[in-house]
C-alpha cells in the first residue's frame, strides 16, 4: 500500500512539475515565436498572459467542481485539455490561434492543479505523512521553474519553439496513461460519501460565474499593468469590473443554498492567514526567479540557457530540503518552522539584492544567497500548505486546494507586476547602462524582501489549526473518484 501511494504521489508531483515548467518554458521561447509568427511585443505578451489569466481565474471553480464530480475525473480531464491545447499551440499558424491555445492550456492547468493537490490531501492523512507528501510536491514544483528555463533554451535552440508545446503533449499523455495504474488502486480503498440529492442540479452557477469572471478580470488587470501601466484605462476598467463581480460573488454566497465557497470555510482563522501568507510568499519568490534570470542575461551577458542553469543550484537545494520539512515540523512545530522559513527568505533576498553589481559574477553575487533561498522556500511553501489544509473535511479537499492555489497564483502575478514595475522605474531614474539596470533589480529584490519580512511578522499570529474544530462538509459535497 505504501508503495502504491508512493507511485500516486510521484504522478501528482510530476504533474505539479509540468505545470510550473510550462509557466517558465514559454518565456524563453517568446522571442522565437515573435520572429516566426511576425508578432509584436503586445502580441507576445498575450501569448504569455493568456495562460496566467485563465489559470488564475479558473482555479477556485476547478477545486469546487473536483469535490462534486470527482477528483480523479477532473485531474484526467485537466491533463487531457492541457495536452490537446498544447497540440493546438504546436501547430498554430498565427498569434491569435496561439493565444487561444494558451488560454485553453490555462483552463486545463487549473483543473489538473486543483485536482492534483486535492488528491494529495485525500491520499495522505493529516500529520507527518501528509507533511512528507507536501514536501515532495513542493520539491518537484521548485525544480520546475529552473528546468523550464533550461529546457526552453535547449528546445528552442535545437528544435524550434513549437517543440516546447510538443513537450507538454508527450508528458501530458504519459501522465494520463499512468493515472489508472497509479491512482485507481489507492483511491479504491478510500471511503466515498455519496452526493446529496440534487447536488449538481443545485450547483451554485451564479457564484461560479461571478467568481471565475471576477478572478479572471483581476488577473487580466494585474498582467496588463506590467505592460500598459497601473494607470492605463484598460487596466483600471478590468480591475474595477473584477472587483464588482467579486462583490456580487460575496453577496450570492450568503444566499445560495449550496454556495461555491461555504462561509464556514472562510471563517477558519488558520486557513485565512495561510492563504495570505502563501500569496506574500509568491509575491516575493516568483519575481525573484525572473529578476535573477534577467540580471544574469542583461547585466552579466549570460546566454539564456546559462542564465537558467544559474537557478539550478537553488532548485537542487529545494529538492533536498523540501522532503525534510515534515520532520522539522514534527520536531519544532508548524509556526516556528514557518517563521524561520520566511525569515530566511527575507534575509537571503536582502543579501542577494545588496550583492548585485554590474561587474559581478554568478559565483560572487548570486550563488550563496540563492542557496539560502533554496532552504527557506520549501519551509515556507510546505508549512503554509499544511496550515491551509489542516481542517479540510473529506468533501472540501478540492475547495481548499482551489483556494490555496488561487492565492499562490495571484501572489505570483501581483508580485511580478509590482516588482518589475519597481525595477523599471528605478532603472529609468538611474539612467541607461548596466549599472542602472543592476540598481533597478536591487531595488525590486529589496521590495520582495519586504513582502517576506511582513509575512514573517504575520506568522506570529498563526495558531495551530485543530482538525477537530473543522466545520462539517456541506451536504452538497462528495468525494466520488
Amino acid at each position: 500500500m505504501v508503495h502504491r501511494r508512493g507511485l500516486a504521489l510521484a504522478l501528482l508531483a510530476s504533474t505539479q512539475l509540468l505545470l510550473i515548467l510550462d509557466t517558465a518554458i514559454i518565456n524563453v521561447a517568446l522571442p522565437s515565436i515573435g520572429a516566426d509568427l511576425g508578432t509584436d511585443a503586445a502580441g507576445l505578451s498575450w501569448v504569455a498572459n493568456a495562460y496566467l489569466i485563465t489559470f488564475g481565474g479558473f482555479l477556485l471553480l476547478a477545486g469546487r467542481v473536483a469535490d462534486l464530480v470527482g477528483h480523479r475525473r477532473l485531474f484526467t480531464a485537466g491533463l487531457a485539455l492541457l495536452s490537446a491545447a498544447s497540440l493546438g499551440g504546436a501547430f498554430a499558424g498565427d498569434s491569435r490561434l496561439l493565444v487561444a491555445a494558451r488560454a485553453l492550456q490555462g483552463v486545463g492547468a487549473a483543473c489538473a492543479a486543483a485536482a492534483a493537490f486535492a488528491l494529495v490531501l485525500l491520499l495522505f492523512a493529516e500529520g507527518p505523512e501528509r507533511h512528507r507528501a507536501l514536501g515532495v510536491f513542493a520539491a518537484l514544483g521548485g525544480l520546475g521553474g529552473a528546468l523550464g528555463t533550461v529546457l526552453g533554451g535547449v528546445l528552442t535552440s535545437g528544435l524550434g519553439w513549437r517543440s516546447t508545446f510538443a513537450l507538454n503533449v508527450l508528458v501530458g499523455a504519459a501522465l494520463i496513461a499512468l493515472t489508472p495504474a497509479a491512482l485507481a488502486p489507492v483511491l479504491a480503498r478510500r471511503e466515498r460519501t455519496a452526493a446529496a440529492p440534487g447536488a449538481l442540479r443545485d450547483f451554485d452557477l451564479g457564484g461560479a460565474l461571478t467568481a471565475t469572471g471576477g478572478l479572471s478580470l483581476i488577473a487580466y488587470a494585474l498582467v496588463d499593468a506590467g505592460s500598459a501601466g497601473w494607470t492605463d484605462s484598460g487596466t483600471l476598467l478590468a480591475g474595477a469590473a473584477g472587483l464588482i463581480l467579486l462583490t456580487a460573488f460575496a453577496a450570492i454566497e450568503t444566499r445560495a443554498a449550496r454556495p461555491l465557497v461555504p462561509p464556514g470555510v472562510l471563517s477558519r482563522p488558520a486557513l485565512r492567514l495561510a492563504n495570505i501568507l502563501s500569496a506574500l510568499a509568491q509575491m516575493a519568490l516568483f519575481p525573484m526567479f525572473f529578476l535573477v534570470s534577467l540580471y544574469l542575461q542583461n547585466v552579466l551577458d549570460y546566454a539564456p540557457v546559462t542564465g537558467g542553469l544559474g537557478l539550478l543550484p537553488l532548485s537542487i537545494v529545494v529538492v533536498l530540503t523540501a522532503p525534510q520539512t515534515g520532520r522539522l515540523v514534527s520536531r519544532f512545530g508548524l509556526r516556528p518552522v514557518m517563521t524561520a522559513g520566511f525569515a530566511l527568505v527575507a534575509a537571503a533576498m536582502v543579501w542577494l539584492a545588496l550583492s548585485l553589481s554590474p561587474d559581478g559574477s554568478f559565483a560572487t553575487t548570486v550563488l550563496a544567497p540563492s542557496l539560502l533561498i533554496g532552504v527557506g522556500l520549501p519551509l515556507v511553501m510546505v508549512t503554509t500548505n499544511v496550515a491551509a489544509t489542516a481542517q479540510a473535511g473529506p468533501g472540501e479537499t478540492g475547495l481548499v486546494s482551489g483556494l490555496i492555489n488561487t492565492s499562490q497564483q495571484f501572489g505570483s502575478v501581483l508580485g511580478l507586476a509590482v516588482l518589475v514595475a519597481v525595477a523599471a522605474a528605478h532603472t529609468r531614474t538611474a539612467g541607461p547602462g548596466a549599472a542602472a539596470e543592476a540598481a533597478g533589480f536591487r531595488t525590486a529584490l529589496l521590495a520582495g524582501a519586504a513582502f517576506a519580512a511582513a509575512a514573517t511578522l504575520l506568522t506570529l499570529l498563526l495558531r495551530s489549526p485543530s482538525r477537530e474544530k473543522a466545520d462539517p462538509p456541506t451536504p452538497s459535497t462528495h468525494t466520488s473518484l
